[in-house]
């Protein structure tokens, strides 16, 4: 018996070991899909009415990409050089005014971020503590006008933020604040060649500042957005986009492959840093919304 005891402690700490270190190789996104997981900084010069404010942008993007999929966007899941990699810093403008973007892991959807077994877990009573603390749902479904997404129990990757309007200034405070605001472009990832369909949220930690969000088909929507130019445009069927909001959550069908999430902020951000929490869930491998 003593002997059997010898083995087993051995045994069971070695498989505990291999599920906590390599159970994301052996089990894989629990829903058959990808995940891509990355971040972005954002500081702002002192031409910025925010200054010093920085605003993070943290992007969880679970799309139909695994390789199960036949996917041809995906490297060799197991190449960590793709993800572990910080870009350099870059000064750019927006209307003239300066900021330094640092974008941290972005794999531009050539690969997905598996996680540890260990951390799933960690992750995952994360999601719980925040639906039973008010900061997340479990799930909802908004008929009539505004559609919004229906979540999936049990996918800490998948967030589903309420829809709270921003209550702080009202709509027409809003339009004039963001004519300097700060714009934000998220592009979607996806293995479909065609149209696709996404459920997205996102949250804001200022509940004194409210966002406008807008799927968008490109990226150049974004400059056309900050150029007052006309021809910009989005998604304007309803769960495409949302005005002065604390945090949404919505569904917008049939997207092309370029199109994108764009978030809109207003320039005056008292916070030192501004969280932006993003989750987008491609529908794809899901079945009809």
């Amino acid at each position: 018996m003593r002997r059997i005891t010898y083995f087993l402690i051995p045994a069971a700490v070695i498989v505990l070991v291999i599920n906590a270190f390599f159970g994301h190789l052996i089990f894989g996104s629990p829903h058959g899909q990808a995940i891509n997981k990355y971040s972005i900084y954002v500081h702002l010069q002192p031409e910025w009415e925010s200054y010093p404010s920085n605003i993070l942008f943290e992007v969880t993007n679970v799309w139909s990409g695994h390789p199960d999929s036949g996917s041809s966007y995906l490297a060799d899941p197991h190449d960590l050089s793709v993800l572990a990699s910080y870009n350099e810093n870059q000064l750019q403008y927006q209307r003239a005014k300066p900021y330094v973007e640092l974008r941290h892991e972005f794999s531009d959807c050539k690969t997905d971020w598996r996680p540890m077994l260990y951390r799933y877990v960690l992750d995952d009573i994360r999601n719980r503590m925040e639906v039973l603390q008010g900061i997340q749902v479990a799930d909802v479904k908004v008929r009539g006008e505004s559609q919004a997404a229906v979540g999936r129990d049990g996918d800490p990757y998948a967030s589903i933020f309420p829809n709270v309007p921003n209550d702080s200034y009202g709509t027409d405070e809003q339009i004039r604040l963001l004519r300097q605001g700060y714009v934000q472009f998220i592009p979607i990832c996806t293995a479909a060649s065609g149209d696709t369909s996404y459920d997205y949220s996102v949250m804001i930690n200022d509940s004194t500042v409210g966002f406008d969000v807008y799927f968008v088909p490109s990226a150049r929507q974004a400059d056309a957005y900050l150029d007052d130019d006309p021809s910009f445009e989005f998604y304007s069927q309803p769960g495409c986009f949302a005005h002065n909001h604390n945090s949404f959550t919505g569904t917008c069908r049939d997207v092309g492959p370029d199109s994108g999430l764009m978030v809109v902020l207003p320039d005056r951000l008292d916070l030192s840093l501004t969280k932006i929490r993003i989750s987008l869930l491609e529908r794809a491998l899901l079945g009809p919304v």
